[in-house]
C-alpha cells in the first residue's frame, strides 16, 4: 500500500519570531514565509502541507495552520528563529533585518511520504535550504518554486542580514522552475535596478517563470511575455509577509491558470493581506469579489 499523501502546494520554511518596529511602533507577530504563504495559498482552495522547524513553545502556530486545514508536518528545535524587522521609513522595500536564534537546516526525511505539484521553498536565511536538498527535491515531479531571499540572506558577525555572495547561485537557478524575488534582492542578484531588464536576466538563469515584487506591485516575466498588476490595497498596514503572500497566491492559482489570470489573484490576495497585520484569513469569495471590483 502506498502512503504518499499528495497536496497541491508543500511549503517549507523555517517559522520567525518577528519583533516589527516601525514609526508607528514595536510589534510582536508570528512570522516565517512558510505561515505567510501556507495561509495565502489554503485560503486560496488549495490542499496545502507546510513543513516547518519551530520550538515547541510556538506550537499555536502549527494549531493556528491546522485549524484553516493546512497539514503541518514540524521539527522541534531548541530554538525558533528569531527575527527582527526594522522599517525606518514609509518605503516598505527599505528595512533592516536581524536574526538572533535560528531554527536550523532542514534534510531530506523531513519531506518522507509528501508529494505535491508545486514545492515552495520559503526559508529567512541561506542555511535552511542547502544544494544537496535541492537536488533531492528536483527528482520529485514537481514545480520547484523558491524565494530568493532564502538563499542571498546571510547572517553577519553582528547577526544582521545582508545579501552576500552566493556561490551556488547558477547551480541552484538551475533547478528552479520559478523564481521570486523583490526589487532589492533582483537588482542584489542581476546588477539591474530595472525590473524587466533583472526580469530577464534571471529567466537566462534557468528559471521559466519569474515574480519580481515592489513596492507598487508585481511584475511576471513568463514564456517571453511581461504581465504587471499594482497592489491595491485600502491602506497598507501590514508590509511583513507581502512576498510570501505573493508567490504562494501566485502559485496556488498557476496551478489552473495562465500567468495573466494569476498575476490578478495573486494582485487581489496581496492587496487584502497589505490591509491587515499578520497572514492572509479571508477567503475566495472575498479575493473574488476584490479582483471584480478593483482587478477587472
Amino acid at each position: 500500500m502506498d502512503n504518499k499523501k499528495i497536496y497541491d502546494i508543500l511549503i517549507f520554511g523555517n517559522y520567525t519570531k518577528d519583533t516589527i518596529v516601525s514609526k508607528t511602533g514595536t510589534r510582536y507577530v508570528d512570522g516565517g514565509g512558510f505561515n505567510y504563504g501556507a495561509h495565502a495559498a489554503a485560503n486560496s482552495g488549495k490542499k496545502v502541507a507546510a513543513v516547518t522547524r519551530l520550538a515547541e513553545e510556538d506550537k499555536r502556530v502549527v494549531e493556528q495552520l491546522e485549524s484553516i486545514g493546512v497539514d503541518v508536518y514540524p521539527t522541534y528545535t531548541p530554538s525558533s528563529t528569531h527575527m527582527k524587522l526594522e522599517y525606518p521609513s514609509d518605503n516598505p522595500d527599505e528595512r533592516t533585518l536581524t536574526c538572533t536564534e535560528t531554527a536550523g537546516t532542514y534534510t531530506i526525511d523531513q519531506f518522507d511520504g509528501l508529494e505535491a505539484k508545486a514545492i515552495l521553498i520559503n526559508g529567512s536565511v541561506r542555511e535552511e535550504a542547502p544544494l544537496e536538498l535541492i537536488k533531492e527535491l528536483k527528482k520529485r515531479n514537481s514545480i520547484l518554486v523558491a524565494d530568493a531571499q532564502g538563499f542571498i540572506r546571510v547572517i553577519d558577525p553582528d547577526r544582521v542580514l545582508i545579501h552576500a555572495e552566493w556561490p551556488e547561485q547558477r547551480e541552484v537557478l538551475a533547478l528552479i522552475d520559478v523564481l521570486k524575488a523583490d526589487i532589492v534582492e533582483a537588482e542584489s542578484l542581476t546588477g539591474e535596478s530595472d525590473l524587466l531588464k533583472a526580469a530577464e536576466k534571471l529567466f537566462e538563469m534557468g528559471p521559466n517563470e519569474i515574480v519580481l515584487t515592489h513596492r507598487d506591485g508585481i511584475l511576471v516575466y513568463a514564456d517571453g511575455e511581461v504581465f504587471e498588476e499594482t497592489f491595491k490595497p485600502k491602506e497598507l498596514i501590514g508590509r511583513s509577509g507581502r512576498g510570501d503572500t505573493c508567490i504562494a497566491s501566485y502559485m496556488a492559482k498557476r496551478l489552473t491558470a495562465t500567468p495573466a489570470e494569476s498575476i490578478k489573484w495573486s494582485a487581489a490576495v496581496t492587496s487584502l493581506k497589505l490591509e491587515a497585520e499578520g497572514t492572509f484569513k479571508l477567503g475566495v469569495k472575498e479575493i473574488e469579489e476584490m479582483i471584480l471590483r478593483k482587478y477587472s
